[in-house]
């Protein structure tokens, strides 16, 4: 426990038990006399809900739009924000919370959950954006590519989700990215992309596909892929929105290879 879980678990403790919610229920949860203290009901709502404090922010934001997620613009639109927690569940996962009577098995389930969960999560999300993209790959180079392999280039191999045409002199390189689970994932998408930039040739396309709506709460970390983009060690970042994009890229890299 340090400062931030002490202040998280007195607040939670200041719920009133009730068999039902409403929304002013919702408001006292989250409403804060400060920056810091709206901070920890922001924590407060996640837990009741479920998300990690990046997802909350996501989906917040999502909902929201332009304008902010924190104290400010809960004052300034206090029932647009309100609407928005109650459209996330909020009024509905305190009553089942509260409500809940636990049992031994509960207590290893949220281990469960906090632990492997988190984990499973991200790589499920990383698993459909790969198939996303192979779908799409496989429509331009039907069989003629390798997936999630160590491609050889001049420092030594390298891991990529795709190589194209093959491993060994591949001219089209592509690393998918999906992000659902912690923030510390980030660094660790980062590093595996300077790892290929570090081993393909100069002239290698490197292709990157992320799932774009979670970057909107790690700005700084896609910054520094957008900056890897810039000095022309990453070709191209793509989403999900970009499907068109993306094949007609690979459509023209094709006819340029001759591949």
């Amino acid at each position: 426990m340090d400062d931030v879980a002490q202040s998280i678990m007195d607040r939670i403790s200041t719920v009133e038990i009730k068999s039902e919610y409403t929304r002013e229920d919702i408001a006292s949860l989250i409403e804060a006399k400060s920056g810091p203290e709206f901070v920890v009901s922001r924590f407060c709502v996640g837990l009741f809900l479920g998300y990690s404090k990046d997802k909350l922010e996501v989906e917040l934001k999502d909902r929201l739009g332009p304008g902010g997620t924190g104290i400010n613009r809960y004052n300034k639109d206090r029932e647009t924000y309100l609407n928005t927690l109650e459209e996330l569940g909020l009024r509905d996962a305190m009553t089942a919370t509260v409500n809940a009577k636990p049992i031994w098995s509960d207590i290893l389930k949220e281990r469960l959950r906090s632990g492997r969960g988190s984990a499973v999560t991200g790589l499920r999300r990383g698993r459909e954006l790969e198939d996303w993209a192979e779908e799409i790959v496989r429509e331009v180079f039907e069989d003629n590519y390798e997936a999630r392999c160590s491609f050889t280039g001049p420092r030594g191999p390298a891991k990529c989700d795709f190589a194209i045409p093959g491993r060994d002199h591949p001219h089209i390189l592509i690393e998918c990215k999906g992000y659902g689970a912690t923030g510390s994932k980030m660094s660790d998408i980062i590093g595996d992309l300077d790892a290929i930039i570090e081993t393909k040739r100069p002239d290698t396309n490197l292709l990157f596909v992320t799932d774009g709506l979670t970057w909107k709460a790690r700005m700084n970390d896609m910054r520094k892929i957008v900056q890897r983009q810039n000095e022309g060690n990453v070709t191209r970042i793509y989403t999900k929105q970009m499907r068109d994009q993306f094949l007609a890229d690979l459509a023209t890299l094709k006819a340029e290879f001759g591949i």
